[in-house]
């Protein structure tokens, strides 16, 4: 006859095996890339250079060097300088950086759920019982449990969260995009607004020398006063744009300011001076409307949204199946504490438990409900 008490290690290992045999199961549905009609070429002709076909992985996608560093095309150390600073001190850039690093610690938290936990106690009772008197207990050791993802719906937390790492690096990309299209926009405007204080100042010394011509034609009788009061006017007029393009200089260097992380007028002394505008490239490389939107990261985003929105269905099926563990402990006691380094004091227990809800007033697959409604709008948005 066999030993039951020896039995035991074999049949925990029996049922450990069969569950783990049985863990490559993931209910829920599995992410598919939604299938989207694009048009071959572009509505209309279009004279400008196509890029090479833009080459998707699962991390990044591939794009002409001319277009990771467009900025350049302008020759414009200011603007190179100005750029390169907002990508180091732009705010909105860090905290976008900063929600890569909550995401990869979000995915750590919950790809821990595929590992046993393993804790160490310690623990003193004193106690009593009728008249026997008083008794002292001393115990240390170690606690141990493992939950089996039978059914995957860790393993689906863990597909969400790496979609959630995808969707906070793309969503900083679009930070990226937004904030260099930004800052090269108010440099390009406050160059066209310098350059058109300048304009307007030499059409304010031409028209002052016309008026000063008018007044005196007035006074030698060969143009009336309403040609004097014209030309006082036109002078008026060139004299109150001028500080209105100024104050719109100032206006476009706080911004500027803002943009790369400092205080407002941080910028002034830099940027006041005028220079000339910077010279707009020759063509712009744009390619197929597909490989376009193959390069936006806010689609990919909204993607990567998708997949982390469909894993999460994934993780609500799962609660509605069993729930397999693995609990142990080993340790020693004695009434004293130098018992505890008896070995022959040792006690240990392991087992396995299962436990499966069977009523919970349907709470379970209204989570379902809720989960796969959010994967529908999520595919919308896509």
């Amino acid at each position: 006859m066999i030993n039951s008490t020896r039995s035991r290690p074999v049949l925990v290992c029996a049922i450990t095996l069969y569950a783990m045999a049985i863990a490559g199961c993931m209910v829920g549905p599995d992410y598919q890339r939604p299938k989207v009609n694009m048009p071959a070429t572009w509505v209309g002709a279009t004279n400008q250079p196509t890029t090479q076909p833009a080459t998707r992985t699962s991390k990044t996608i591939s794009q002409p060097a001319e277009l990771k560093e467009w900025w350049t095309t302008f020759h414009d150390a200011t603007l190179d300088s100005l750029i390169q600073r907002a990508l180091e001190s732009n705010l909105d850039l860090q905290q976008a950086e900063l929600r890569i690093r909550q995401a990869r610690y979000a995915r750590a938290i919950v790809a821990g759920g595929l590992w046993p936990t393993v804790d160490v106690s310690a623990s003193y009772r004193r106690s009593r019982s009728g008249g026997i008197g008083s008794a002292d207990l001393y115990q240390a050791g170690f606690d141990a449990s493992w939950e089996l993802d039978v059914f995957g719906g860790v393993r689906r937390s863990v597909e969400a969260a790496n979609a959630d790492i995808l969707a906070a690096i793309e969503d900083r990309r679009d930070v990226l995009v937004t904030l260099l299209s930004e800052v090269a926009l108010n440099y390009m405007d406050l160059r066209g607004f310098q350059r058109q204080i300048v304009i307007a100042q030499r059409n304010l010394d031409t028209e002052r020398r016309s008026l000063d011509l008018t007044r005196r034609r007035f006074a030698g009788g060969f143009v009336s006063g309403l040609d004097v009061a014209n030309a006082e006017a036109d002078v008026a007029s060139n004299e109150s744009r001028i500080p209105l393009l100024e104050q719109s200089v100032q206006q476009v260097i706080y911004s500027l300011s803002v943009l790369l992380g400092r205080e407002p007028a941080a910028l002034l002394n830099e940027l006041t001076t005028e220079a000339p505008i910077p010279t707009t490239p020759p063509a712009v490389p744009v390619g197929l409307p597909s490989e376009l939107l193959l390069r936006r990261p806010d689609i990919r985003r909204a993607e990567a949204q998708l997949h982390a929105a469909t894993a999460r269905v994934g993780v609500a099926t799962a609660a509605l199946f069993p729930r397999f563990s693995l609990t142990g402990s080993l340790g020693t006691s004695g009434n004293q504490p130098k018992d505890l380094a008896n070995w022959d004091n040792r006690f240990w227990s392991i087992g396995p438990s299962v436990s499966w809800p069977i009523f919970d007033a349907g709470k379970i697959r209204a989570n379902v409900g809720v989960q796969t409604a959010i994967q529908e709008q999520t595919l919308v948005g896509y």
